[in-house]
């Protein structure tokens, strides 16, 4: 029988569920309430380069095509992003930040800074290193097929 405490798969939801609560929290308490820690993938990409095409953004922010129409609905119905369609490709279509959308970007940043020193306060810079560089194989090695 599997030990949940000696799990990776339990401990990496579990960790997701604490850092995302503490990220709801924590933008709400910085005035960005609707900014919404599903957004954060997308938005560190539009804040990067704005104006991405729908398929281009998901990749960038890790996320299934499939999951990326519902994802901008909701940022478009908070405000952030907005659809237009593409000047050389009627079938396509940009992701492009609104005023609110570039205007939320520091305070979030911030904010993101402020809430994930203290989540991960007292582990040694050395570990996290590890810890992410580690994440970051498994990221590849399920997207490449390797289970």
């Amino acid at each position: 029988m599997i030990d949940p405490v000696n799990c990776p798969y339990y401990l990496i939801s579990r960790v997701t569920l604490v850092v995302t609560s503490a990220l709801k929290e924590g933008l709400v308490s910085a005035g960005v309430g609707d900014v919404k820690p599903a957004y954060l993938g997308a938005l560190f990409a539009l804040w990067k380069e704005d104006g991405l095409k729908v398929v281009e953004l998901g990749r960038r922010s890790g996320l299934e095509t499939s999951s990326m129409t519902g994802l901008i609905d909701r940022m478009e119905r908070d405000g952030l992003v907005e659809r237009r369609d593409d000047a050389s490709d009627r079938r396509v279509q940009r992701i492009n930040l609104t005023k609110k959308g570039r205007d939320v970007m520091m305070p979030v940043l911030e904010a993101v800074d402020q809430i994930l020193a203290t989540v991960f306060e007292g582990i040694p810079e050395e570990d996290l290193s590890k810890a992410t560089d580690v994440l970051k194989r498994v990221l590849a090695s399920a997207h490449e097929g390797n289970p």
